[in-house]
């Protein structure tokens, strides 16, 4: 599974969506207004320590990444939208059937990022206003908790971009904000042997972020392969309650 690993690895946000882009700096990413959070694990001593997490945004089951996950024993935070749930009712029962590995965290119910205003992010339309992005969150935790009995803490934006004035207001719904210090896939739009360079290139306390739902794309390849060399070079995986 580590074939892809041994080449260099790149900037971590050299490529997104085919564009070039500054690589990400210690704070928050400032983009035309917009802020992307970064999140890291609480430090400890002793062996490299990353949390996974991937998105489920509209689209298909990756069962690469999936059974993965599962026969290698690594825990993973399924950031997922009310849209692909009712899209993927075999790859939802994957996830229901092992809940010691996938904690599901919510993505939002139509997966439209939380920015003010009508300019799209990514070609994706905005939720635009503060009701319709409450909306967005309650709808996609409502529907997390239809499937499995519980609320979820965390919420991703789709796009991980936020307007800045909408963070405090979410968090005062009592919803941590899930931001990431490693982008492995850029979407799901680079190549395998790129994406698992940069997840095996970890960091201690890095929280990887990718995606679950594009089985078609090589990127899904790229994050087992890279999962795969991390286990093997004895980073141990953790949940993301345990970042800062």
């Amino acid at each position: 599974m580590c074939d892809f690993c041994g080449g260099g690895s790149i900037s971590r946000r050299q490529f997104i969506y085919g564009g070039l882009v500054a690589p990400l700096a210690l704070g928050p990413i400032e983009k035309d207004g917009l802020v992307e959070p970064v999140l890291r694990l609480n430090p400890q001593p002793g062996p490299r320590r990353v949390a996974v997490t991937l998105d489920a945004c509209p689209g298909h089951f990756d069962p690469r990444i999936a059974n993965l996950l599962v026969e290698r024993n690594i825990p993973a935070t399924i950031f997922i939208t009310a849209v692909w749930m009712r899209m993927n009712p075999e790859g939802l029962a994957f996830f229901l059937k092992h809940p010691h590995i996938f904690t599901l965290e919510n993505h939002g119910a139509r997966h439209l990022p939380p920015v003010l205003g009508g300019q799209p992010v990514y070609g994706l339309a905005v939720a635009g206003s503060w009701p319709a992005i409450e909306t967005e969150i309650t709808g996609g935790a409502e529907a997390i908790y239809k499937v499995t009995g519980r609320r979820p803490v965390w919420y991703r934006g789709a796009a991980g971009l936020y307007t800045p004035s909408v963070i405090p207001q979410i968090e005062a719904l009592n919803i941590r904000v899930a931001g990431y210090s490693l982008v492995s896939d850029a979407g799901a739009s680079l190549p395998a042997e790129m994406v698992a360079s940069r997840i095996s290139a970890a960091r201690d306390g890095d929280v990887i972020e990718g995606h679950i739902n594009q089985p078609k794309r090589s990127s899904g390849a790229g994050i087992a392969a890279g999962l795969a060399c991390l286990q093997q070079s004895g980073a141990q995986f953790v949940r993301l309650d345990d970042a800062a």
